[in-house]
C-alpha cells in the first residue's frame, strides 16, 4: 500500500517521468527518500551527568527544609528528642543545635537554588555544606538515629553527585 502521493501518480503521467528519468537518479532518489521522512533529531545534546546536578540541586534545597526543620524543632520543642543534648557527642543544648541547623539549612537551600541555575560557584560551596551537614547529622546522631542516618546517606549522594558530575554545571550554562 503506497501513500497518496503514490497513488495520484500511479497513472500514464506519472509512468511517463519515470521513463524520462535515468536509473541513477531513480536510486538516488530512492536512498533519499526514506531520510527525508524522518523526524529531525534534537540538535541539543545533555551532558551525561546533567541528571545528576539536577538531582543534587533538588536534593540541596530539600536537605536544607528539612535541616531547617530539624533546627525549629531543636527551638521550640526539644522533647521530640531521643536522648538529653547532654549525651550528644558535642554537648550543646538543643536551642544551640538548632540554629545551627537552621542558618545550614538556609545555605543549603540557597545553594541547590544556586545549583539548579547552573552557577559554577555552586558546586563547591555545595560540596562544602553537604559536608558540613554531615557531620553535623553525625554529631547529633543520638539525638534523632533514623533521621540522622537518613540525612547522611543523603548528603554522601550530593557530594558524590556534585564531585563526579559537576563538571556538566559548566555545559549546562552554555
Amino acid at each position: 500500500m503506497g501513500t497518496d502521493r503514490e497513488r495520484r501518480e500511479a497513472g500514464a503521467p506519472a509512468q511517463e517521468k519515470r521513463a524520462e528519468v535515468p536509473d541513477q537518479a531513480r536510486r538516488d532518489e530512492a536512498v533519499a527518500a526514506p531520510a527525508a521522512r524522518r523526524p529531525a533529531v534534537a540538535e541539543e545534546v545533555r551532558p551525561v551527568g546533567a541528571g545528576w546536578i539536577m538531582f543534587a540541586g533538588a536534593v540541596l534545597v530539600v536537605v536544607g527544609v528539612f535541616d531547617a526543620i530539624w533546627g525549629l524543632a531543636g527551638l521550640f520543642k526539644s522533647t521530640v528528642f531521643v536522648v538529653e543534648s547532654s549525651d550528644l557527642v558535642v554537648a550543646f543544648n538543643f536551642t544551640a543545635w538548632g540554629w545551627v541547623h537552621i542558618a545550614l539549612g538556609a545555605l543549603l537551600v540557597l545553594t541547590g537554588i544556586a545549583v539548579l541555575a547552573g552557577q559554577p560557584w555552586a558546586r563547591y560551596i555545595g560540596i562544602c555544606l553537604a559536608v558540613l551537614g554531615l557531620i553535623a547529622n553525625f554529631l547529633t546522631l543520638a539525638a534523632f538515629p533514623f533521621w540522622s542516618l537518613v540525612m547522611i546517606a543523603i548528603d554522601i549522594l550530593v557530594i558524590y553527585a556534585l564531585t563526579v558530575h559537576g563538571r556538566e554545571v559548566a555545559q549546562l550554562r552554555t
